[in-house]
């Protein structure tokens, strides 16, 4: 009995160290199962920190992206109908020291107290006769508002038109008597009549001796601008100046032509200017070799469609304007947009060249004949396009900036220009920028470099292209102070630019390579007269009657041989001498634009110190 108690004991626990066993396996595979969750677990949770973050990746370029866009958008809207004046945030004073609004309210406070007492002092003048007594006649002021109506010209011709009461009308209403005549109401009408047309017959008279009936001679026909053609000078004045002055296509050249009473095809027009084009070249390769000893050439660049075969090529217009000496404008027509034009076009220039942060220029930095001027007014975008997504820094550049553009706008006024073309006392101007400029200047990069280190600007934001472009362009930037005769900007090559953009406007594109060859030299022409204030039809007519004289001459020949024109024979038809000769001939408009201009400039900021 005993061994059977002892063999079920035994039996027992077997089967307890079975379950003890069964038990710890099935705990190693809970632990098995356990860890193989654990590791599932922690992969789950590493992709979930990778989806997370690549979907904050994503989500932050789609915002980059949709800020880019908006940035485009707006920009876009503006250049289409909205303002293009980048104005100044008038908190933007609180940028200035103290002492510097103090000094800026004291200038307006004399500038408003002196207008007040010259407005005192005219309403105060009387205009007394030669005997001392003030006259009782009513004086026909004008009021200060409305400038009135601009006399008609006297030199034109007038036509007097009377107008008289007939014999009844005359008889008083009240007694019968005639009415006498006792003065007469006069008033003028300007009135148009179309362009006429004349016909010069060219007669070569004829001479032989009687005796012998040989030695035939004839006298000799004085050079046309197109040998054997129909076009006189004035007419070939009028077709360039038309399409390239007043930005005409041909066809309407044609129905102008047609409503004055002559039909002139624009297929016999386009086959005048190729032909004046090789005409007017030789002079304009004279003003380009003058333009390269300039001291400083402003450029830039505007595209334009050139037809080819199958497809419709961009092109490219580079004006080159000279310095103040040599005030001449010379277009360079190019295929593309490549350093090739401007390094073959600048061949040999020495001096400073202002133009954009365009990479093709670096070619010619590169010997170190050339030094880079940049503009301010490229830069100052960058920072204005920054102030909707960085309202704070954008508005402490543009503080900056403003404050150099008023030291520029002073100078102005205490250095005026001597004449149309730009000179001024310039070596007092760059006395001025090292005093007043160069402080600011350093005052603006060490701002810009401390918050750099900072290190809290986004990398791909509108705000760090700002600081990028200003910083990679900043020695070029400064660059304007070492002369006087340098700019703080492109705009002069700006200027010239809107030419044949206007152009291209209205007759679309250029039909091949010499047709926008020939286009770059009659832009040169009629820009080179606008720039030194020549009536632009009186010098083209003069310059198509004189120039085909010269055809054999010196400039024509390195013309033909694609070099420097050094030879001065065409000297007297460059606009600005021609002018000295011409003093009847100056482009009045021009000046009553410019002093328009400067009169609403002076309103404004008299506007601007009342408030």
């Amino acid at each position: 009995m005993r061994t059977f108690f002892s063999l079920m004991r035994l039996i027992n626990m077997d089967a307890k160290d079975m379950q003890i066993k069964q038990l710890m396996a099935k705990l190693q595979r809970n632990e098995a199962m356990l860890q193989n969750k654990n590791v599932e677990l922690q992969e789950a949770r590493a992709q979930h920190s990778a989806t997370s973050e690549q979907f904050s990746q994503t989500l932050e370029e789609k915002n980059n992206l949709i800020a880019l866009l908006e940035r485009r958008i707006k920009r876009l809207l503006c250049t289409v109908r909205g303002s293009r004046q980048e104005r100044i945030n008038p908190d933007q004073l609180l940028l200035f020291s103290p002492e510097e609004l103090l000094q800026m309210v004291k200038e307006l406070e004399e500038e408003s107290q002196s207008s007040n007492e010259s407005s005192t002092d005219d309403s105060s003048t009387i205009d007394l006769p030669a005997d001392g007594q003030p006259s009782n006649e009513p004086k026909n002021k004008p009021n200060a508002n409305h400038k009135g109506r601009r006399p008609l010209p006297s030199h034109l011709p007038r036509e007097v038109r009377r107008y008289e009461l007939s014999e009844q009308e005359r008889k008083c209403p009240c007694c019968g008597d005639q009415r006498a005549e006792f003065d007469v109401e006069k008033s003028e009408q300007l009135e148009f009549i179309p362009a006429s047309w004349k016909v010069i017959e060219h007669q070569r008279v004829k001479y032989a001796c009687k005796s012998c009936q040989e030695n035939v001679a004839v006298a000799t026909k004085p050079p046309q601008p197109i040998e054997k053609g129909v076009p006189g000078p004035g007419l070939c004045a009028y077709s360039v100046l038309s399409k390239f002055g007043d930005h005409l296509p041909l066809y309407r050249e044609e129905d102008i032509h047609s409503r004055s009473g002559w039909l002139i095809r624009r297929s016999t027009i386009c086959d005048w200017l190729c032909q004046l084009g090789l005409l007017a070249e030789p002079l304009v390769m004279r003003m380009k070799h003058l333009v390269l000893q300039s001291k400083v050439i402003h450029t830039d660049d505007t595209k334009i469609k050139m037809l080819e075969p199958m497809i419709c090529r961009e092109a490219k217009f580079w004006p080159y304007q000279g310095d103040w000496l040599n005030p001449y404008a010379v277009f360079d027509f190019t295929l593309d947009r490549t350093r090739h034009g401007p390094l073959k076009f600048l061949n040999g220039y020495q001096g400073y060249l202002q133009a954009d942060a365009f990479s093709g220029f670096d070619c010619v930095y590169a010997p170190g004949l050339v030094f880079e001027v940049a503009c301010w007014v490229h830069t100052r975008r960058y920072w204005y396009d920054a102030v909707d997504y960085d309202e704070v820094r954008a508005n402490i550049a543009l503080g900056f900036i403003a404050r150099l553009s008023q030291i520029e706008s002073q100078l102005r006024e205490t250095y005026p220009a001597k004449n149309q073309q730009g000179e001024r006392d310039f070596d007092a101007v760059a006395n001025a920028r090292q005093t007043y400029s160069m402080p600011i200047l350093n005052e603006f990069k060490a701002w810009m470099e401390q918050e750099l280190n900072g290190g809290r600007i986004l990398p791909k934001s509108a705000i760090k292209s700002a600081f990028t472009y200003t910083l990679n362009q900043w020695n070029a930037l400064c660059r304007y102070t070492e002369q006087g005769y340098l700019s703080t900007d492109n705009n002069a090559a700006e200027r010239l630019a809107k030419y044949p953009a206007i152009g291209r406007n209205n007759y679309l594109f250029v039909g091949n390579e010499r047709a926008g060859r020939n286009a770059a030299i009659f832009y040169s022409l009629v820009t080179s007269a606008k720039l030194n204030g020549v009536e632009p039809f009186a010098w083209l007519k003069d310059v198509f009657t004189r120039l085909p004289s010269y055809r054999n001459g010196e400039s024509f020949r390195q013309a033909r041989e694609e070099v420097s024109v050094t030879s001065n024979e065409l000297d007297e038809l460059l606009p600005d001498r021609w002018l000295q000769t011409h003093p009847e001939n100056k482009w009045t408009i021009d000046a009553i634009r410019r002093e328009e201009r400067r009169q609403k400039e002076k309103s404004r900021r008299m506007n601007r110190n009342r408030k």
